[in-house]
């Protein structure tokens, strides 16, 4: 229900219903066709009907629903188109369409009038079409949706043109998948509406507080309600920003997500309500304290993992169902946390994680900021990573923006603990150093409740990282054993081990949020050679006497949660086969190992 997003420093609230607001679903099979010559916007498309278009659902990714390697393969735009109706009930109302997440960039245009573009792939955007439609009458909407990726893009890469047409290159390993990801919506609000809606929540023994801000257009009177989940009242009040007391709290914690309402309304001066937002609050602290990371004034210790928004013919496409089966498998193998790897997930994630009380670390899709990790996975790359010709200036600017939509999106889901502004980026670099400081520094100006870090990877060992020291969180990832001491796990526990002993003793807390070996389903070794269960299972537990012995070790995400899609390659057999479950979600030998270690539960 909760979410905010930011373009270009104007912030929207989720559409949603309630005794104010309206929504209308435009999820669906809409019209779709690729463009590969890029002849779309000059030839007009948007004026008229998709000429020889095949139907496309939404949402999805588009690569896997068909059975043409050009559709899944395909480097450019791809064109969406649907004709539906404004509900005739919105007549005087302020009526808005949004696009919870276009792949990578979109324009849009309603009828033959662009009314808004975007850049970003993960995080929603909206355009208000009060001035371009009647209500009643029919519209056609049409989105073209560029999956590009270049230098100046969050995540980088770059398009090669070859002989046999043009092929999208890029640095992160996951497919690029590509489409209307999430939700489309038409929703309607008055004409003075609320804007924004930010709690930042506190506890003090038994009592809990909740500051609010609120934004609207106008200077209309707003007050607030907070009621608890029985529905309740618990605490009101006035004005457009104030603290709210609330006695006998129940706090939010891990495994017990429980979430109070804040209710806002905004009155004119005969009383009369012109607008309502619903916005879910959850009362909790987090902080950073030595190496202990602390929620609600207690050492947490994360379990879980990198996962990915990954199905069989979906793509990265959110499905309510998939994702409930996810989290059912999250509580049965013990799981507490996962961190978005690596992009910011679906608002429903994330508002289903609040529910549930699972932790999450909220990543931008800022991966692949390293030409030197590739080798012999993407081929080398000949760039230097930073650079005014590669990842420069407007490449930050362009990152930055990134995390401005990703706080503004999620500062009020409790389940969010920590900001990850990268993945794995260069950072042993003085490059490296002055690309990130900044970057540092607007996180906290945008967010200062919530610890900030990044993913460290392999190349940047200590002491080599020059990024780590704005951090307030170590985040590592590390393959001792998989890509370093392959099928050596003696070797390769004492070099994590010198390498782990000496981050710990820069005195913060560490969360080794990478650590994994490929596994094939079925593949079974008496001697636990690579790539077999065995192996998979020998590699996890060396990792966890090594973590169980370091105290300033706070949490372990194991990579990954489940197999995924990548683009394809000679070290990968059908994606990356880290997952302790398969693509569709069977348990390997592993699952149960780390069912034991979590849970304390045998098979």
């Amino acid at each position: 229900m909760a979410g905010t997003t930011t373009r270009g420093g104007r912030r929207v609230l989720r559409p949603q219903d309630n005794g104010s607001r309206e929504r209308k679903s435009l999820n669906g099979l809409w019209s779709f066709v690729l463009d590969p010559d890029g002849r779309g916007r000059t030839d007009r498309w948007f004026a008229g009907p998709l000429a020889g278009a095949r139907q496309m659902a939404v949402p999805a990714s588009y690569n896997d629903i068909t059975t043409d390697a050009g559709v899944r393969d395909h480097v450019g735009v791809a064109w969406y188109q649907l004709t539906t109706y404004v509900p005739r009930g919105w007549g005087g109302r302020r009526i808005v369409l949004n696009v919870e997440a276009a792949t990578h960039r979109a324009t849009v245009w309603v009828d033959e009038t662009e009314v808004v573009a975007h850049e970003g792939g993960y995080t929603p955007f909206e355009a208000d079409l009060t001035e371009h439609v009647t209500p009643g009458e029919r519209i056609r909407i049409t989105i073209a949706v560029d999956n590009t990726l270049t230098f100046r893009t969050i995540p980088p890469g770059i398009v090669e043109d070859t002989p046999h047409g043009k092929k999208q290159k890029y640095w992160h390993d996951f497919f690029n998948y590509a489409g209307l990801h999430r939700s489309v919506w038409l929703h309607a609000t008055g004409p003075e509406h609320l804007t924004d809606v930010t709690v930042v929540t506190g506890l003090d023994g038994g009592t809990g507080t909740v500051e609010y801000t609120v934004e609207s257009t106008g200077g209309a009177r707003v007050a607030v309600i907070l009621r608890d989940a029985d529905g309740n009242p618990v605490a009101e009040g006035d004005g457009a920003r104030g603290t709210l007391v609330v006695p006998d709290v129940h706090p939010w914690a891990p495994g017990d997500g429980y979430l109070y309402e804040l209710d806002v309304q905004l009155f004119d001066a005969a009383g009369t309500v012109l607008d309502r937002y619903l916005q879910n609050v959850g009362v909790r602290t987090v902080a950073v304290s030595g190496t202990r990371f602390l929620l609600n004034g207690e050492p947490f210790y994360f379990t879980g993992f990198g996962m990915h928004e990954d199905h069989t013919v979906l793509g990265k496409g959110h499905n309510d169902a998939l994702m409930l089966h996810d989290f059912e498998l999250l509580d049965w193998i013990g799981a507490n946390s996962f961190r978005t790897s690596h992009y910011p997930y679906s608002q429903d994630v994330l508002d289903y994680a609040d529910r549930r009380g699972i932790v999450v670390i909220d990543e931008t899709a800022a991966v692949g900021l390293n030409m030197s990790v590739g080798g012999g996975m993407f081929g080398a790359q000949g760039y230097p990573t930073y650079s005014a010709d590669t990842v420069n200036d407007e490449t930050q600017r362009v990152h930055a923006q990134a995390i401005r939509e990703l706080v503004a999106r999620d500062k009020n889901h409790p389940s969010v603990v920590l900001w990850s502004i990268a993945n794995e980026p260069e950072s042993e670099t003085e490059a490296g150093e002055e690309y990130f400081r900044p970057l540092f520094e607007l996180t906290r100006e945008l967010d200062p409740t919530r610890p900030v870090g990044f993913v460290n990877m392999m190349m940047a060992y200590y002491p080599r990282c020059r990024v780590s020291q704005f951090a307030d969180v170590l985040m590592l990832n590390r393959y001792y054993g998989w890509y370093v001491a392959t099928g050596d796990l003696a070797a390769a526990e004492e070099m994590w081990e010198n390498e782990l002993r000496g981050w710990a003793a820069e005195n913060k807390p560490i969360l080794i949020t990478e650590y994994g070996a490929d596994t094939y389903p079925g593949l079974r070794s008496l001697t636990a050679e690579p790539w077999s269960e065995e192996y998979q299972t020998a590699y996890l537990e060396m990792n966890h006497r090594l973590f169980d012995r370091i105290d300033a070790v706070v949490g372990e995400h194991v990579w990954n949660f489940a197999d995924f899609t990548t683009t394809s390659g000679i070290v990968r057999v059908g994606g990356n086969k880290k997952g302790v479950f398969t693509r569709d979600r069977k348990p390997k030998a592993a699952a149960y190992a780390l069912r034991e270690r979590w849970k304390g539960k045998r098979p």
